[in-house]
């Protein structure tokens, strides 16, 4: 038997499979674009395709996945909002049938990416952690000690629909004021564009970044997104790429989005800091790259709402890992399992 373990990473830009060794070393990756609008079978058939182009070998450990919700857990049957045609689909099913006799676990794709965080990379150590993505969703997983909260369906850890302004915009859960809702990519340029921004009026160019922060290689309008549909896309010029790139060459709308967006955060954070004795908390995603555009207001939010001597000390730090995260998360599932698996087999 191999000692590697496949992983996948399925979400509503791209799909991703990689052999993971056992220390999380990604040694072979394929990536291929999510089919726009595909059925069922046309989204399997990309997966299996992709599969066969990565060519696994005999006798994997196992499989790990990391996949949008909802799903049912831990069964696999998904039903990702930025892919309709999946709606109910036994994901887990169909690759332990590809795969027999070996582990296939599934979570969800934040929760990965969270489980990534805390395994390798910016949140190594901790043992109350939040692991956040900020992108065209919010998505999140928490550790408590050292080992992930799955909660009764799966979804603990769900920061993006913690309440942060009951009278705030409508969500796509249905609710109102979430904190992704408010933060969220398309959603932040949405109200910057309701506010008079002209996206570029700045002459700035079209990235983001400042120093001293770490910079992620995932695209800020791409994937995870945690939740998804059209609402979750970013098209034309009005992106938070562009929101974050005016942000820094001083258009004051921009600026004033970013600081909504960042007080968010904070907010959000500061209660479930109070709440989980949380020491750490990292971001990764898209909007992560924005730097102290948005850490600075979300540090000053966090400090006015932790003033109890065990939130104090909760820092927050930009996730590590790149676009690899979500398929260390996933394999983690299967050679960490005593600490990110707790189903059973």
């Amino acid at each position: 038997m191999s000692d590697l373990t496949l992983a996948v990473d399925i979400g509503g830009t791209k799909f991703a499979a990689g052999l993971v060794e056992p220390d999380g070393r990604v040694v072979a990756a394929e990536r291929v674009a999510t089919p726009r609008g595909g059925d069922a079978e046309t989204l399997w058939e990309t997966l299996t395709g992709l599969l066969d182009r990565l060519e696994p070998p005999p006798g994997v450990a196992g499989v790990g996945i990391g996949c949008g919700g909802p799903m049912t857990w831990p069964a696999g049957e998904v039903s990702p909002l930025n892919m309709g045609g999946w709606r109910g689909f036994p994901l887990r099913e169909r690759l332990a049938a590809r795969f027999p006799g070996i582990p296939v676990r599934i979570h969800n794709d934040a929760i990965c990416l969270a489980v990534a965080e805390h395994w390798r990379g910016a949140g190594r150590g901790s043992a109350a952690m939040l692991g956040m993505v900020v992108s065209t969703g919010v998505g999140g997983g928490l550790i408590l000690g050292g080992r992930i909260v799955d909660g009764g369906t799966g979804n603990a850890g769900h920061v993006g629909h913690v309440v942060v302004d009951p009278g705030g915009p409508p969500c796509g859960c249905g609710g109102n004021g979430c904190l992704e809702a408010v933060a969220r990519g398309p959603g932040l340029a949405a109200w910057a564009l309701a506010q008079g921004w002209s996206p570029g009026d700045t002459g700035s160019p079209d990235h983001t970044g400042s120093p001293g922060r770490a910079r992620s290689p995932e695209d800020p309008g791409g994937e995870p997104s945690g939740q998804g549909g059209e609402l979750y896309r970013e098209e034309g010029t009005a992106t938070a790429r562009r929101l974050a790139a005016d942000a820094a060459a001083g258009d004051p709308i921009a600026l004033a989005a970013m600081t909504r967006a960042g007080r968010a955060l904070g907010i959000a954070i500061a209660s479930a800091v109070n709440l989980c004795d949380l020491d750490l908390v990292t971001i990764g995603g898209g909007l992560s790259q924005a730097g102290d555009l948005l850490f600075g207001p979300l540090e000053e939010a966090l400090r006015e709402h932790t003033r109890m001597g065990f939130a104090r000390r909760v820092r927050v730090v930009p996730a590590a890992l790149g676009q690899d995260a979500g398929l260390v998360g996933a394999a983690a599932l299967v050679i960490a399992g005593d600490r990110y698996w707790s189903p059973g087999p």
